[in-house]
Formats: structure tokens, C-alpha cells, sequence
């Protein structure tokens, strides 16, 4: 049986399967989504399909676990390049965080380290699924201008110190130092754009897309290959490769826990729209937020959006991972805290003047080393990982994806170096310790 799910851009369905907000004007993103959900049972994005082999690669069966951003860049470049993919989510596509991220890109904010060369790889790639997708109108793509702004909540506005602020910036906020221009930084909708890319493999490149939670993976004892997934129910899917995309939930599949640990970050944000979206003008903003009260600075994150809407993240925390993604709740206190940092940075954004859309909570994957999970498995042939990516992970989607389907479909991933990233490192360490 097929199920098929369709969303016009409209403010009444903002909490049910796409978060947006009234119709806007042509201009102005939009979108219509479709997915086909099984309930039975050089970085150029056209390049990842200019294969001889397309052929054998349709009868590779790959199993993709995980409907967030990961998974769907994997999935999205594995179908393209001909391969059979079936996607298995508990819950929905982008339900969790790459549907709450703030969707911000940066092209060379994690110089020096090991995660650079993934990065300027994946902003590029933003921009070639951007023009090869309608990405400006199908899921809010656009260059922005970023800023490092102080607020001090018990301070004054002085003219003297507002230079190079926009005009909505009307708070206690000192002058705007720039941090990224639009040619080094960008944003999207991350659950439009998800599920933009899922709609995309589906009815495009013949996807499926199976709701189920996946318990375990079933490794041949003979040849240590990955043979099929077993969901809760005791339904099997049989598989030639898995992906394990499962974001903070990687802990709760034995496969993973036994070589490595991820856990969970809570993030809490917030959704405005201003009755004068216009005013907001496209300036992403990271604060050093000083409290009336005192204290260290607290470092939230706003994002005007296309849409109309204005995001505000911050308030994180350490806290265990739940078994459902729907049962993650916003901590009451962290929601109320953003509330006033939006009222003291804008009058548009006082709740007399904006509309409360979202008040939200996700748990960012993080490893204990800082580095994303990036590989094959040691020891289990055609089991693959992509996971850890903490508040990356909508930037580095897309070329972690287009690395796994390399990985799966070629043996080994030519768009970026997945060395530094290898699940083996967690092996090794073990030995040595």
C-alpha cells in the first residue's frame, strides 16, 4: 500500500508535515511535497550519476536506516546513481533535528581541522543541488550576510555603537563585526530541504521509504557481510550494503554502541513570525548575550528565514536520548530564555509583535572526539556509518552522503577524504588503551 502525503506552503500545517508559514509571494520560497511512505511491510551533483556500471548498481540493495538529513543525502546520491534504496524512519522524515536545525551553512568555519575539507565539499554541493532543485523556492536556499553582535539585556541603546547593524537590530546590541558574507555563508529550511531531496529520490529515482524502527543488523557468519535489517516486528529486509544514519539514536543499535559512543546534545529554538517580515532583513546573527542578571555570556543564534519566520537557538544541554524522537519536549525554563533574548535584541520580535510558530527541543549526535563517524564498519563487510555530526550536520549533509554512496557503490569515496572520519579510529584507540 502507498501512502502519499502532499503539503502546499501554508501557516495551518506549520506543525504537522512541513514548518512554514503563510503563502508567500512568488518570489519567496514554496513547495510541494510527495513522499511514498511502505507501511506494509569536483563537487557537481549531476556527476554523481555519470557511471558506466548503472546497471549492476540497480540491483545493489541498499538499506539506508535514518530519515534525517544524513540518511536522505545518502539515499538521495545512492538512488541517483542507480542503486535500490530503501529508507527505514521510526517516525517521519526530518522529524528530529534536520527538521528543528537552524540551517545554517558556512564554507570555511571549520579551517584547520579535520572537518575542512568536508565542509568547503558540502557548501559547494549546497549550491549545485540549490540550482539543480529550484533550492530559492523549494527549500529557502539563499546567501546571507553574518554577524557577531553583543547584547548586553540591562543596556542602552547608543547610535555610536550600532554600527554596520540592521535596522531591526533596535535592542541594547553593540556594533555588528561581519563573520560571513554571502559568498562564505548561507542558509536553508533543513526540513524543507530534507524532505526536498527525499520527494526527489522517491519520485525520481524510485526510492521507498519505510516506516519501522530498525532493531538490529544481520551479519552473514561466514563471510562477516551485512545480510539484511530486522525492524521491530520482526520484519526483514534483506540488503547487499546498510547505512546507519541514525543520528543520537546510533547508540541504541548494538552494531554501534559495542565500537563507539555518541550521545545526545539538547538544543532548544524557538520559531517567530514578525507581523512585518520585511523588515527582517537576511542577517544571521550569533550573539554574546550578557544576562540582567549576570553571569557568563550565554551564545544564542538567530536566523531570519525567507519564509517570513525568524529562528532562535541556544540553551543546550546533556541529557538522555529517548527512544522515540517524538518524545523530545522543550524544557520550559530554555524556551523562556529565548523568548527574551528575541524581545531584547527587536521590538519585531516582542511577543505583542510576533507570532509564536514553534517552541522546540532536538538532540545534536556528538562524539566523544568532536569528529564525525564517517565509513564502513571494521569487521562488517557493507555495513556503513554516517552519524556524529553535532550542529553540522545540515551544512555537511550533502557531501556525506555523496561520500557513502561512493563508498557503497564504488569501494572507496573520491568527492572528499573519508580517512579522518573512519569508524576504525574508535578500534584502534581501544587497542591502545
Amino acid at each position: 500500500m502507498a501512502v502519499i502525503y502532499s503539503s502546499p506552503l501554508t501557516t495551518k500545517n506549520i506543525h504537522t508535515f512541513i514548518s512554514l508559514t503563510r503563502p508567500r509571494p512568488r518570489s519567496k520560497p514554496t513547495i510541494s511535497f510527495s513522499i511514498r511512505c511502505s507501511t506494509t511491510t569536483t563537487t557537481n551533483a549531476s556527476n554523481m550519476s555519470d557511471s558506466p556500471d548503472t546497471a549492476d548498481r540497480r540491483r545493489k540493495r541498499v538499506v539506508v536506516c535514518g530519515g534525517g538529513v544524513i540518511g536522505v543525502c545518502t539515499a538521495y546520491f545512492l538512488s541517483k546513481k542507480g542503486a535500490s534504496v530503501t529508507v527505514v524512519e521510526q517516525s517521519s522524515i526530518a522529524c528530529a533535528a534536520s527538521g528543528k536545525a537552524g540551517g545554517f551553512l558556512a564554507l570555511d568555519w571549520c579551517a584547520g581541522g579535520p572537518l575542512s575539507s568536508l565542509a568547503r565539499t558540502s557548501f559547494n554541493l549546497h549550491r549545485t543541488l540549490a540550482d539543480e532543485l529550484d533550492g530559492a523556492r523549494s527549500y529557502g536556499y539563499r546567501r546571507l550576510t553574518t554577524l557577531s553582535v553583543t547584547v548586553t539585556e540591562s543596556g542602552k541603546v547608543s547610535s555610536v555603537s550600532r554600527k554596520n547593524l540592521p535596522a531591526w537590530v533596535d535592542g541594547p546590541a553593540e556594533s555588528g563585526r561581519t563573520i560571513g558574507t554571502p559568498e562564505t555563508t548561507a542558509q536553508v529550511h533543513p526540513q524543507m530541504f530534507t524532505r526536498r531531496l527525499m520527494t526527489e529520490a522517491v519520485e525520481t529515482y524510485g526510492a521507498e521509504v519505510v516506516v519501522g524502527r530498525a532493531e538490529r543488523v544481520v551479519v552473514g557468519a561466514a563471510e562477516g557481510r551485512v545480510e539484511s535489517v530486522v525492524l521491530e516486528g520482526g520484519r526483514v529486509i534483506e540488503a547487499d550494503s546498510v547505512v546507519l544514519a541514525l543520528g543520537p539514536w546510533s547508540s541504541k543499535m548494538a552494531v554501534l554502541s559495542s565500537l563507539f559512543r555518541v550521545y545526545g546534545l539538547k538544543a532548544h529554538s524557538i520559531v517567530l513570525e514578525p507581523k512585518e517580515p520585511d523588515a527582517i532583513t537576511p542577517h544571521a546573527l550569533f550573539l554574546s548575550y550578557y544576562p540582567a542578571q549576570g553571569g557568563r555570556p550565554m551564545d544564542p543564534e538567530v536566523y531570519p528565514r525567507p519564509t517570513g519566520e525568524v529562528y532562535i537557538c541556544g540553551m543546550s544541554s546533556i541529557e538522555e536520548v529517548p527512544n522515540d524522537p517524538e518524545q523530545v519536549t522543550p524544557n520550559p525554563e530554555s524556551i523562556k530564555v529565548l523568548k527574551r533574548v528575541a524581545s531584547t535584541v527587536s521590538s519585531h520580535l516582542k511577543e505583542c509583535e510576533a507570532q509564536v510558530k514553534a517552541e522546540q527541543a532536538c538532540f545534536l549526535p556528538c562524539t566523544d572526539d568532536g569528529v564525525p563517524v564517517i565509513g564502513e564498519l571494521p569487521g562488517v563487510k557493507g555495513c556503513c556509518v554516517g552519524t556524529g555530526h553535532s550542529c553540522w550536520g545540515i551544512l555537511n549533509g550533502p557531501a556525506t552522503g555523496a561520500a557513502l554512496a561512493e563508498l557503497v557503490l564504488d569501494g572507496q569515496a573520491s568527492i572528499v577524504d573519508l580517512g579522518p572520519f573512519s569508524p576504525a579510529r574508535f578500534a584502534v584507540a581501544g587497542k591502545l588503551r
